[in-house]
């Protein structure tokens, strides 16, 4: 019987090898340990991120305004060196509000989204004169009353959430019963108590879908999105200045996945933007990114301190593990583990090569960053790279399970 071969990551070629060594920033990884003075850490590579923003720019159609979504990675510096290069921030707290406000966005380009507000969220918002997203009729009236309370107008945009999905999501937001936004068919009476409470509309959020790697499917969303919002641009009572239609653009993590083919996402968005232009000439039109902007930039480091054999099998036992990168780990247990491009930063290549699983220091078995992998045979002292981590990595996980010191953070 024929042997089926397994699908394997694609080699990560986002940052350049010498002497067998991964560079970041131009920085051999051993020089940057020292450099940082301890492991784990995570780094940020800023010429990547500056790369893909250009990217976008370039292959978008013109008028597309780009905010990033500070969630994927609030890291107060790289959120700095963001500002000058995207057109606003989204936020989902108070904390990434203050973050997106230090970093000197104007207030007038930020936007508050999230469907838990409390009320001092609320009024930080509303006197910042950032943008709230409206994820409810209640959440209006609360945003109303705050407004008449500080003797301000707040500015407001409603989240939609419409009855379609987006396809082969990662994560689906919207399409049936979800905490987000508002549902389609309630938002017209919605929008006619908005305008009697006196409210400054602006505009819709639509957030269908994250980490998707179908460019149909992200075109049909995004279609989709205008398609909604120029039928409740109707029953609004101001004209639609802001549409943010999310983003959904994946980046590939597991072996077999392919990365997004943006030039179809670039010429769907090409024709949505012309029918949206059509009804709404005036509409400004936000893509939303998180993940795709920071992902591939970063990595996760941490050093071997153990080669163990057991039956067999080698386990690299190191200082870092889920506590610090969840995801990596599996987020607590999935059905089907998959594993992170992962490999031995100060061996690329290697001399021999073995088949070894990545273990940390935390007394489970979940704690794991790679599951019989083939890598470089590792030494103690070497160190093991975990690529695809700039998006959802330290602030997303349970850093302080089992009492571990955290990781460092830098931007390189």
């Amino acid at each position: 019987m024929a042997s089926v071969e397994r699908p394997r990551h694609a080699p990560p070629r986002q940052f350049p090898v010498m002497d067998d060594c991964l560079q970041l920033g131009g920085v051999l990884l051993t020089r940057l340990a020292e450099r940082v003075g301890r492991t784990p850490f995570y780094a940020y590579e800023r010429d990547h991120i500056r790369s893909r923003v250009a990217l976008l720019r370039d292959s978008l159609p013109q008028g597309v305004h780009l905010h990033y979504a500070i969630k994927a990675n609030p890291m107060p510096a790289l959120v700095g060196m963001m500002a000058p290069l995207v057109d606003g921030f989204d936020v989902a707290s108070a904390g990434e509000m203050k973050t997106a406000l230090d970093a000197g966005m104007a207030p007038s380009r930020i936007s508050f989204a999230g469907p838990g507000k409390s009320n001092a969220e609320l009024r930080g918002a509303v006197a910042a004169g950032v943008l709230l997203h409206l994820e409810s009729e209640a959440e209006m009236e609360r945003a109303a009353a705050v407004g008449a309370l500080l003797g301000l107008t707040p500015r407001v945009a409603v989240r939609v959430n419409p009855d379609f999905e987006l396809k082969y999501a990662g994560m689906k937001m919207a399409g049936g019963a979800h905490q987000f936004g508002v549902d389609a068919e309630r938002v017209p009476a919605m929008l006619g108590k908005l305008g009697r409470l006196g409210l400054d509309f602006h505009g819709f959020h639509l957030f269908c879908g994250a980490q998707n790697l179908s460019a149909a499917a992200i075109c049909e969303a995004q279609r989709l999105c205008v398609e909604l919002a120029l039928r409740l641009a109707e029953r609004a009572p101001s004209p639609m200045r802001l549409l943010n239609i999310g983003g959904g653009l994946g980046v590939p993590y597991f072996p077999g996945e392919r990365a997004l083919d943006l030039p179809t996402v670039a010429e769907g968005l090409d024709g949505t933007m012309r029918k949206l232009k059509a009804g709404s000439p005036d509409t400004q039109l936000v893509l939303e990114l998180g993940r795709y902007l920071v992902a591939e930039a970063g990595v996760y480091v941490c050093r071997v301190l153990e080669r163990k054999l057991s039956h067999g099998q080698v386990f690299l036992i190191t200082d870092g593990g889920m506590h610090h990168h969840l995801a990596a780990s599996g987020n607590f247990g999935q059905v089907i583990r998959k594993n992170y491009p992962v490999a031995i930063g100060n061996r690329m290549q290697g001399g021999p090569r073995e088949t070894a699983t990545v273990v940390g220091p935390l007394c489970t078995p979940l704690d794991m960053l790679a599951d019989s992998m083939e890598l470089a045979r590792a030494e103690v002292g070497d160190f093991v790279v975990v690529f695809q981590s700039g998006a959802y990595g330290l602030t997303a996980s349970p850093t302080a399970f089992l009492g571990h010191p955290g990781p460092a953070e830098v931007l390189v």
